[in-house]
């Protein structure tokens, strides 16, 4: 079931207004959020082009995704009248987002000082690749693999000894979006309280570490490399994997000793042989699991789950407390979803060029 546009989160930005200079992703994903949440977005777009989204492979339909629920205004900023018909908007905002190239809108008298002369009280977003820290990087471009391979990101897919290995999508680009929103709605809340605006910084790469969290975080902390550690999960545990079974592979998250205790049992392990296996906890309190010898424990799993079903074990695990998941397809996913109500997609933009999206990643709910 596809619902329409009318089932969107409260409005909490009613009156917000927001002028939106962004193209491609990461700010126009910042501004969708502003504008789905009651905001009023005006998107200037460059006369006779406009954003490069609408001449992708999917076209209209992308550019519904990121931009459905803005009112499109085409200026020319480059001449007197479009800069002041821009700074007239500029005057009544609240917010403004930047998404080009650090310097254009300077260039144009558009920048942040412009903008404030005129409006004080304004809250500038200017979502770049490199932000304004490093004054050698700050003219640079940036695409989303270029910052993946930037941060390191692509050295912690994979296994020790893989090419880099970029994430599949966009993720960065994605991610700086709703870095600029929460950073939007951060500042509109100081503004309320001290009443006045502000310059926000977002760049691709500190949202890249924004997702690289902890392992930023350890990496600072010890200045040491983070092994690359394949499908694994996160805890090390060395039941948090990716296996192959006979009709599909599963990932199975058996982070505790009492999780892997679970899993043998399910599998068929006697318990004397799993005791045997892994490593007592340090002081007897909760910890993730540790094997005596990972390679022969992991052998163990590989060699039990190749005779197991995926699907099957998928609802035997998650019945008895370990987590599991059968590796899918996007496609598979979705479509599952919605058939068992986990999903209600939204429909936005006009009929000859509806998006069907998963909405804002949160509803609101009256109760459970």
């Amino acid at each position: 079931m596809i619902a329409d546009a009318g089932r969107r989160p409260t409005q909490p930005l009613r009156g917000v207004r927001v002028l939106d200079f962004s193209h491609v992703i990461a700010g126009p994903f910042a501004t969708f959020y502003l504008a789905q949440m009651g905001a009023e977005v005006t998107k200037v777009e460059k006369p006779g082009g406009g954003d490069v989204m609408r001449r992708t492979p999917s076209g209209a339909r992308a550019f519904a995704a990121f931009n459905a629920g803005k009112h499109m205004r085409e200026i020319d900023a480059a001449s007197e009248a479009g800069r002041a018909e821009v700074l007239a908007l500029a005057r009544d905002a609240d917010v403004m987002v930047d998404n080009y190239r650090p310097g254009v809108l300077e260039r144009l008298g558009l920048g942040y000082k412009d903008v404030k002369a005129v409006n004080a009280g304004i809250v500038y977003c200017a979502i770049s690749g490199y932000g304004y820290s490093d004054p050698t990087r700050t003219p640079y471009g940036a695409y989303d693999h270029v910052i993946q391979a930037l941060t390191g990101m692509t050295m912690l897919a994979g296994t020790e000894g893989d090419p880099p290995v970029k994430t599949g999508f966009p993720v960065v680009d994605a991610a700086a979006g709703i870095i600029g929103t929460l950073a939007i709605v951060t500042a509109l809340r100081e503004r309320d309280r001290t009443g006045e605006g502000c310059f926000l910084d977002v760049s691709m790469w500190a949202s890249a570490l924004q997702l690289m969290y902890p392992f930023a975080c350890e990496t600072l902390a010890s200045d040491q490399e983070i092994p690359r550690i394949g499908n694994k999960g996160f805890s090390g545990s060395p039941a948090a994997d990716t296996f192959l079974c006979h009709d599909g592979w599963l990932a199975i998250g058996a982070n505790t000793p009492a999780h892997v205790a679970r899993l043998m049992q399910v599998l068929g392990v006697p318990p004397e042989e799993d005791a045997a296996l892994l490593e007592p906890a340090a002081d007897g309190g909760p910890a993730f699991a540790r094997a005596r010898d990972p390679q022969s424990f992991r052998e163990l799993l590989v060699k039990r789950m190749a005779q197991q079903s995926a699907v099957d074990l998928e609802q035997r695990l998650n019945a008895c407390g370990v987590p599991a998941a059968r590796v899918r397809t996007l496609r598979e996913f979705t479509r599952e979803a919605i058939d068992t109500g986990l999903l209600a997609p939204i429909a936005l933009g006009e009929e000859d060029a509806r998006a069907i999206t998963p909405g804002l990643g949160w509803r609101v709910l009256d109760g459970v």
